[in-house]
């Protein structure tokens, strides 16, 4: 949530995050404990979550992985949508199929290498392709998330007219 109390232009954000997997032992070993995290905002739906499969969690919950790679395509989307409509483009149907590559380190650490955006946009004519094409660029500037990474964000946007 904004916190309305901070400087012009800062925003402060906050959100409960606790662990519901002690089976009764707590982390009394490596095996005897769940992954299981709920994340609360106040105000909004909880998100249930763990960690990844691979690494003992619960494939059916979001895990950090996933809440990342949603983070940088929901970001550049509303970034995006932004630059639009500063730019007069009509975007009738937005579609991203967002991937990510994390490597481990081998030292129980790791971290993501790179992230690709394929936004696939549909605009409603054809003489706005340019624009939305170009609208991708500053989108990228503007992203809060993509501006925070230390790894490349890129994007493989392919844009179409209404037929």
């Amino acid at each position: 949530m904004a916190d309305r109390s901070v400087a012009l232009g800062e925003h402060r954000y906050a959100l409960t995050s606790t662990w519901t997997g002690n089976t009764g032992t707590g982390t009394s070993g490596y095996r005897d404990y769940r992954r299981d995290v709920t994340l609360e905002v106040e105000g909004k739906p909880d998100i249930l979550a763990s960690s990844d499969k691979p690494f003992r969690g619960d494939s059916s919950r979001w895990n950090p992985e996933d809440l990342l790679l949603a983070s940088l395509s929901e970001c550049h989307l509303l970034s995006y949508l932004h630059a639009c409509v500063t730019a007069g483009v009509v975007v009738v149907s937005y579609r991203d199929t967002a991937s990510g590559l994390m490597r481990e380190n081998g030292a129980g650490g790791g971290a993501f290498v790179e992230v690709m955006l394929r936004p696939e946009v549909v605009v409603a004519d054809a003489s706005m392709i340019e624009a939305a094409e170009r609208a991708h660029a500053q989108a990228r500037e503007w992203c809060f998330i993509a501006n925070s990474m230390n790894f490349p964000v890129r994007h493989e946007a392919s844009v179409t007219a209404q037929a």
